[in-house]
């Protein structure tokens, strides 16, 4: 943690690029292999003689009872409000770190990605909603407008070299922009009715934890007991209980306690006793900010914990000649294909190029437009979100598992498209971005 920023080895010239951001990036990219271990030991599992002892596991009731309450939800719920409130809540800390010191820190360079990610929501939702609008499947139209960070990041990794550095922040920011809307539409559309009680319970608690902030309380038991009552109120509410820990990773400073210039080095390498140990781990705590702290603790339990049960949880699909025909004849599967592997393509070139021409924001350094493409076409990887919010937006198990199957077949797509791009692209002679940015102007 003491290294701030360093250069990235593929591209010794390239961009500056946050230590954390690197560490983010090499988790991101293990935990797309382990996310997509879990999927298919779930399809296996869902499919074999065990199959039945699937859907018991995920279905057995667990009851939660404080006084005179008692939430009562079955395992598979726990995991998809429970588990995923802590995905969401990194998630948010990944969004506060990128506005205040990363990509979207700067309007310029902010610009490009999120621009491209709104074309990225936008036409997928469009595409799918032209395809269902008056059937049973209307309410699915925000299922095709996620992309999967992990899967997506963890596929341009595979290519190394080929791709240039600054493409995997390009996506990166591009899918965090992503979060942002997936999140605000899960808020708007996909809540239940609204309980005002509960929700000024949850305002109050908010506040709370900004008082306690502002006082300089370090203890995180006390965050920890805030954000359980914050998750408790948001779920009594109507809102989706995820979005507790999208407000608090909001909320996490992003200063550091103790300034490091401040620090004396040698505290920091000083093991002579136990002491001067204890006194070394606190003053490294102390020297990062709460956001880089949290998310590094965290994310590696995300990566390869949270998200592989949530894939085991919920990619248990049937695939049996019924259900594959059911889907096959199914216009939400048509639709979740088609807004994901043409609607992200279409809607994210489409948009950074209207960016680029508009001068508005700058391509990735050294990509061409045969890059961006690979890219848009590796954005219609939108495995966890896009099964999350599928689970909202279908209370009828046959119509989700249609949905799911329309996911896992344009995530795949997606990732062998743009793959076979990226790569063909690789061995095309090089020309940096700026050259292409200097000849649209």
């Amino acid at each position: 943690m003491a290294e701030r920023q360093r250069r990235t080895p593929d591209d010794p010239s390239g961009p500056v690029v946050l230590r954390p951001l690197v560490d983010f990036l090499h988790t991101e990219a293990a935990g797309g292999v382990v996310l997509l271990a879990a999927t298919v030991v779930a399809l296996a599992w869902a499919n074999s003689p065990f199959k039945d002892s699937y859907t018991e596991l995920w279905h057995t009731e667990l009851a939660l009872t404080l006084g005179h309450h008692t939430l009562e939800l079955d395992l598979q719920e726990w995991v998809n409000d429970g588990l995923m409130a802590i995905f969401f809540f990194v998630v948010g800390l990944e969004i506060k770190r990128e506005l205040v010191e990363g990509e979207l820190r700067e309007p310029r360079r902010a610009a490009m990605p999120a621009i491209a990610a709104v074309g990225g929501m936008v036409l997928p939702a469009l595409i799918y909603t032209a395809i269902n609008r008056g059937g049973e499947g209307a309410a699915g139209w925000g299922i095709p407008m996620a992309t999967d960070i992990a899967m997506a990041v963890g596929v341009l990794s595979l290519l190394g070299r080929r791709v240039a550095p600054s493409l995997k922040l390009f996506l990166l920011a591009l899918a965090i922009v992503d979060d942002i809307g997936a999140i605000i539409v899960i808020a708007l559309f996909y809540s239940g009715d609204i309980q005002l009680d509960a929700l000024a319970l949850a305002a109050g608690i908010v506040l709370v934890v900004g008082l306690v902030r502002r006082a300089g309380v370090r203890p995180i038991a006390v965050y920890v007991l805030l954000g359980v009552g914050l998750w408790l109120a948001i779920h009594e509410s109507g809102l989706h209980a995820t979005l507790a820990g999208v407000i608090l990773g909001l909320m996490a400073p992003t200063r550091p306690i103790r300034q490091r210039r401040l620090i004396d080095e040698n505290a920091l390498t000083d093991l002579s006793s136990a002491d001067a140990a204890h006194e070394t781990m606190v003053l490294a705590k102390e020297s990062v900010s709460v956001v880089e702290y949290l998310e590094h603790l965290l994310h590696p339990w995300t990566s390869f914990v949270i998200l592989p049960i949530f894939a085991l949880a919920n990619a248990g699909i049937p695939l049996s000649s019924q259900a594959l025909s059911d889907a096959a004849s199914s216009p939400i599967t048509y639709g979740v294909i088609a807004g994901l592997v043409v609607g992200k393509l279409v809607g994210v070139t489409l948009f950074t190029w209207l960016a680029a021409r508009l001068r508005i924001g700058v391509l990735p350094v050294g990509a061409r437009w045969r890059d961006v493409v690979g890219v848009a076409t590796l954005a219609g990887i939108g495995f966890t979100v896009s099964i999350f919010v599928a689970g909202l937006a279908f209370d009828d198990t046959g119509l989700q598992n249609e949905a799911k199957v329309g996911i896992l077949a344009a995530s795949a797509i997606a990732a062998a498209a743009g793959s076979f791009l990226l790569f063909r692209a690789g061995d095309a002679p090089s020309a940096v971005a700026d050259e292409t940015v200097e000849s649209s102007r």
